[in-house]
């Protein structure tokens, strides 16, 4: 790393990701040769002590170079970060855009992901903040209210993107099913995508990012069965299939919600966010999240044992469950998962499909689901990421997470 110009290191979500980059672009337009920033992580405690170790290691194997910390984690306790030996400057969530909060003099407007980015999907935030409280989040009081941003911002950063080559574009923010804007007429998160995808039409993907099962997603589902550049993929905030859990988090949703979802999206494919191990998740509340797994089979969890926050109302409840524990039930329904993932596409083998390149031949499908490429048609050794090529999926490769093997057509 020490031979590099500006690095970025993003700890969580794709929220994190896509900010690292513009801050990145945004130091490099005012003339910053040389720095490292770190974009924190609160969302659990293992999440920040992460950010912490991280941060030690980059100073200590880079000395002299600027080190910039910002995100969740630095933004709950900038104290803590400020005296790692190193750290240039702790910048917090609301002046992270800002670049005089890097001691920079001058006036930058942070610019758009441009086609040199790393990432092989393009992303757009179209809403920051929430306006719920969740037992055991932080991050709406470290990010604030939802404020959801101006069409046209949107509609000129897509746009921008795919220009510069993205095939797909994926909407990010905090909580974004709680989108809605206001021009002419007012509307939510399908009018957005609905008004993207008509007024770009060389916009040839369009994904969401995690949606929260509490609100009706039932005309996303339409779109995502009526136009086929939407990608048929739901990632939900599900956090538990147990009713009782769900309400002890202040959830607004319940799984007979999430049951008649995925049955109205039968074109969809789903993942879900989970915790495991919420304080009063006994057996019987762990086993029916384990039901639910195996009636409803998403086919992928992005799931993390219980993690107490200081400050929020779940670090203090009774009846809080052992981490290990915690952890032998996030092994358990990690391979229910993997069992539905390997059922849904063992159903897929022999067809063709649609695939975006992100990088080595590496892609992934419609559904979110990677693939190998092993013979690519001819179109030399490597394909360039960001292409969107057709696959024949002829194998399953079973790894840790299964990813198909193909050919291009």
């Amino acid at each position: 790393m020490k031979n590099q110009e500006i690095n970025f290191i993003s700890l969580g979500c794709r929220l994190n990701a896509l900010e690292a980059e513009k801050i990145k672009a945004m130091l490099m337009k005012a003339g910053l040769s040389r720095a490292i920033i770190v974009n924190t992580c609160t969302v659990t405690k293992e999440a920040e002590r992460q950010s912490k170790q991280a941060i030690r290691k980059l100073a200590r194997e880079n000395p002299g170079t600027m080190l910039f910390v910002t995100g969740c984690a630095a933004t709950r306790a900038p104290d803590d970060f400020r005296a790692i030996d190193g750290v240039t400057r702790v910048i917090i969530n609301k002046d992270k855009m800002d670049i005089k909060a890097y001691g920079i003099d001058c006036d930058v407007i942070p610019p758009l992901l441009s086609s040199h980015s790393s990432l092989s999907k393009g992303f757009v935030q179209i809403q920051n903040g929430c306006n719920h409280s969740c037992a055991y989040c932080i991050v709406s009081r470290l990010r604030g209210r939802n404020v959801s941003f101006p069409y046209e911002q949107i509609l000129a950063q897509t746009g921008a993107l795919t220009d510069n080559g993205y095939g797909e574009i994926v909407l990010t923010g905090v909580d974004i099913a709680g989108y809605s804007w206001q021009d002419d007429n007012k509307f939510g998160l399908s009018g957005l995508c609905n008004k993207l995808l008509a007024d770009i039409p060389t916009l040839r993907r369009l994904r969401l990012s995690s949606l929260d099962p509490g609100t009706d997603l039932r005309p996303l589902a339409d779109m995502m069965r009526e136009n086929m550049r939407m990608m048929p993929h739901m990632h939900l905030s599900m956090q538990s299939g147990s009713d009782a859990i769900l309400y002890r988090m202040g959830r607004r949703h319940n799984a007979q919600m999430v049951r008649d979802l995925m049955k109205y999206a039968d074109n969809v494919s789903f993942s879900w966010d989970l915790i495991c191990g919420f304080p009063g998740e006994t057996k019987e509340y762990f086993d029916e999240t384990c039901a639910l797994i195996n009636e409803l089979k998403p086919i992928r969890l992005h799931v993390f044992p219980f993690s107490p926050r200081p400050g929020t109302p779940a670090a203090t409840m009774p009846n809080q469950i052992d981490t290990a524990e915690s952890k032998r039930r996030v092994r358990i329904v990690t391979e229910l998962t993997r069992t539905n993932m390997l059922e849904f596409m063992r159903e897929q083998v022999g067809r063709t499909v649609s695939v975006l390149i992100e990088k080595n031949n590496i892609a992934r499908d419609t559904h979110d689901v990677p693939i190998k490429i092993v013979n690519n048609g001819g179109r030399g050794e490597i394909i360039p990421a960001r292409s969107i090529i057709d696959v024949k999926l002829i194998d399953i490769e079973p790894d840790k997470e299964p990813r198909f093997i193909a050919e291009a057509v």
